[in-house]
């Protein structure tokens, strides 16, 4: 199977991949493939079984020790207990970009764990050559902000999954796919879109959008700092832009609350995320952002992280 490079993990996929290849040296691998159906038989009739069986979205543990995943109508997965490997196949309304994006995001932060990765749930823009995060609920505008830095020529180096690593006294992202996911009308807007893109899936309008020579950054880059989107019900109310740093007990807390995957529970991960997160807070800028809802603050949030970052 080829192998690609991809979130600092070096990826052997039976598919081929619409993105190219990041760079740096990948510090762990996974292999990801079809699988044979019998693998997918024990974690399907278990949800079958369960007692809400059409909910969107099930996770199950199997006899073995592995996990399965599953998305009504949409895919499912079924990732190694060591998590070096991924199994998956496409549902009936599944397109291949929402599989792609499904599997090298949800599906692959279940494997990340289990290598005793953790990821966060993050849009990572690159600024004069480092990465600068926004964190928010979903739903609070971090691909729209992110989008607006993509506008004024700052690339993106990962939509949503954010791998983050140690190297010396600071930590470096790692680039995820070439892609960002945004609604029409935000595609429109800032980037000039008309067309494009493809459906995430039946239940949003959210598009995932290709981007190209430029748009994306190949390299890894030291986190320079994180930004919390304040919440949509606080944002409504802003009237002006507000830029506040947390104290690293604070930042501790929101970045608890920005995991990537808050499904696996166990305590040998609930120790490993407090200890990355206790550490990312202590040596990394984490500020709490709030601004005025609407396409046209745009720009000036944009101007004022800018400002921030040059203090």
């Amino acid at each position: 199977m080829p192998v690609h490079r991809l979130y600092g993990l070096a990826v052997r996929c039976q598919w081929p991949l619409p993105w190219p290849d990041a760079e740096g040296e990948p510090f762990a691998s996974v292999e990801v493939g079809a699988g044979a159906p019998e693998i997918f038989l024990e974690g399907a009739e278990r949800v079958r079984s369960s007692p809400r069986p059409d909910d969107w979205f099930h996770c199950v543990r199997l006899s073995q020790g592995d996990t399965y995943l599953r998305w009504a109508g949409l895919f499912e997965f079924v990732v190694s207990s060591d998590g070096r490997s991924i199994r998956g196949q496409p549902l009936a309304e599944a397109t291949l970009e929402s599989f792609h994006t499904y599997l090298f995001g949800q599906a692959l932060s279940f494997a990340l764990l289990r290598q005793g990765v953790e990821p966060l749930h993050a849009t990572v823009v690159v600024v004069r050559g480092e990465a600068v995060a926004f964190m928010a609920d979903p739903g609070c505008g971090k691909s729209t902000l992110a989008a607006a830095f993509l506008q004024a020529g700052f690339p993106l180096l990962t939509d949503d999954l954010l791998v983050v690593r140690r190297e010396g006294e600071g930590w470096v992202v790692y680039p995820g796919p070439a892609r960002l996911k945004l609604f029409p009308e935000m595609a429109r807007a800032l980037l000039g879109l008309e067309t494009g893109g493809t459906p995430l899936n039946s239940g949003t309008p959210k598009l995932i959008l290709p981007l190209g020579e430029g748009q994306w950054h190949r390299c890894p880059a030291p986190l320079r700092a994180i930004y919390v989107l304040d919440a949509v019900r606080n944002a409504k109310r802003a009237r002006r832009i507000r830029i506040q740093k947390l104290a690293p007990s604070r930042g501790l807390v929101e970045l608890l609350r920005g995991t990537f995957n808050a499904v696996i529970t166990d305590p040998e991960r609930l120790r490993q995320q407090f200890q990355q997160t206790t550490e990312i807070a202590r040596v990394v800028a984490i500020k709490r952002l709030c601004y005025p809802l609407g396409l046209q603050h745009l720009p000036a949030v944009r101007e004022a992280v800018l400002a921030d970052l040059a203090r």
